[in-house]
């Protein structure tokens, strides 16, 4: 072939090549613009206010009716599937069955007294409450709200420990002030009268002064007296009607019931509450050892008598009031890490705290006061010491107080809480509800418990019962 056939052929080649190329080049240009124009649109529209403002209000709408949740919910579990292998434990615990979650629940409706509680979004039911009126007919009430992390054991020892040590003192104390009283009373009359002027009646009951004023009182343990008997065979830690027989008393120190009577003839109810919250968490501690368990839990205890009511506070369960005035009064504060105080204490122990989605005592407890954690009890991380606060009703004049776990407080303020069972208040059961809810529909990702407690008390005068130490529903 001739050298200049060869190079008009070569040169077509090379021209044809080129032009492919170039018609490439255009088209991925051409796309660049459409995408760039696509954006312009965007830009002009969504930045206009009129479209910003309709966006914000939709938002907002979706936000207080408590259906944002429910409203992207679909388009979550749709996207969950792509991203499970990630690991993202938070965005999966989103994703539990609705149904399952709120089928799982326990409920209370009494006089004024009313409680709801949820699984929720955790895999199995670590929360207890306690509910008792008018004990033994001495007019003093229990509520308590225990929320376990880690597992159920330390919750539910609370429940059936704790509580029942706690209303057995609270019963002698009271029948020793009672005797007291008599006594003191029938001393009176026996002064006033002469030997001779004292009927048989009385004089047996003098007899009967006299045989008791001498006696000494034995002192009792402000603790169980039963001891964990393990099974080697058998470790199972949340069986504690299997295991657990008696309970030893680790506290060497025993407490005389008199101690608790105050000179103006009134009962330290403050000093009960902590003396029997540390003698519970000390047993506690021996009976999780055993058994290797290292669950936890908070503690929320609310102690009414007459126009006196006592709050012992574990821990970030949180107890609220109503005043008559409609305001929000908080009962109790959460023991949280970040804290000056608790960090201060943290770190004096030797300790430290880490942020792990949120605050953490040596970066795995998120609250720095509970019963049980005993790994974290050691070297004093972690604490038991509750803190007592006393409120005079007869100042206040509650509408109600709320108890709740820390799973409605991570979606609900205090004031909010307060305003939901004010819509409510006719039907506190229903209010209950509602709240429980609504803070599952905002996202919670903890157990939920709501103990709505109405003023006056009419149930003082009435005896109920109600504590749930399992997990059955």
């Amino acid at each position: 072939m001739d050298d200049s056939v060869e190079d008009k052929i070569i040169y077509q080649v090379y021209l044809t090549h080129m032009k492919l190329l170039s018609s490439k080049l255009t088209s991925a240009k051409n796309k660049v613009n459409s995408f760039n124009n696509m954006w312009k649109y965007m830009q002009f529209y969504f930045t206009k206010p009129e479209v910003i403002f309709f966006l914000a209000l939709i938002l907002c709408l979706l936000f207080f009716s408590g259906n944002l949740f429910q409203s992207t919910n679909g388009f979550l579990k749709k996207i969950n599937r792509s991203l499970s292998f990630i690991g993202f434990n938070d965005f999966q615990q989103l994703m539990v069955d609705e149904k399952d979650a709120l089928s799982k629940n326990w409920k209370f409706d009494g006089k004024n007294v009313a409680l709801y509680a949820i699984k929720g979004r955790r895999s199995q039911m670590e929360d207890r409450y306690v509910i008792k009126t008018n004990i033994m007919n001495t007019g003093i009430s229990l509520f308590a709200i225990f929320d376990g992390h880690g597992g159920e054991f330390a919750a539910e020892y609370a429940t059936t420990h704790l509580m029942k040590n706690l209303t057995n003192k609270i019963i002698e104390v009271k029948k020793l002030l009672d005797e007291k009283t008599d006594a003191t009373e029938d001393l009176k009359i026996f002064n006033s009268n002469t030997p001779d002027n004292l009927t048989p009646k009385m004089k047996t009951k003098i007899i009967k002064i006299e045989e008791h004023t001498p006696t000494k009182m034995k002192p009792t343990s402000s603790a169980d007296d039963s001891v964990i008997s393990l099974n080697k065979h058998k470790q199972d830690p949340l069986n504690l009607k299997k295991d657990i027989t008696t309970l030893k008393n680790v506290d060497d120190e025993i407490i005389n019931p008199s101690s608790y009577l105050q000179k103006d003839g009134n009962i330290n109810f403050s000093k009960i509450l902590i003396d029997e919250v540390l003698a519970a968490d000390k047993l506690l501690i021996e009976a999780a050892k055993l058994t290797y368990d290292i669950a936890g839990s908070t503690a929320l205890i609310v102690l009414v008598e007459g126009t006196t009511l006592f709050v012992a506070n574990v821990g970030d369960s949180r107890g609220v009031m109503c005043d008559k005035k409609g305001n929000a009064i908080p009962l109790s504060f959460d023991h949280k890490p970040q804290q000056m105080r608790e960090k201060k204490r943290i770190a004096e122990a030797g300790g430290f705290i880490s942020f792990n989605g949120v605050w953490r005592v040596a970066g795995v407890l998120a609250t720095s006061r509970a019963l049980g954690d005993y790994p974290l009890k050691e070297k004093q991380f972690v604490i038991a010491n509750p803190d007592v606060l006393t409120f005079d009703l007869s100042h206040h004049d509650p509408q109600f107080i709320i108890l709740a776990s820390d799973g409605l407080w991570d979606t609900f303020t205090n004031e909010e809480a307060i305003e939901c069972i004010k819509r409510h208040i006719d039907d506190s059961f229903y209010g209950a509800q509602y709240l429980t809810i609504q803070s599952f529909n905002r996202g919670s990702l903890d157990n939920i418990t709501v103990l709505v407690i109405k003023f006056p008390p009419i149930w003082s005068k009435e005896s109920q019962v109600v504590d749930h130490g399992g997990s059955k529903y």
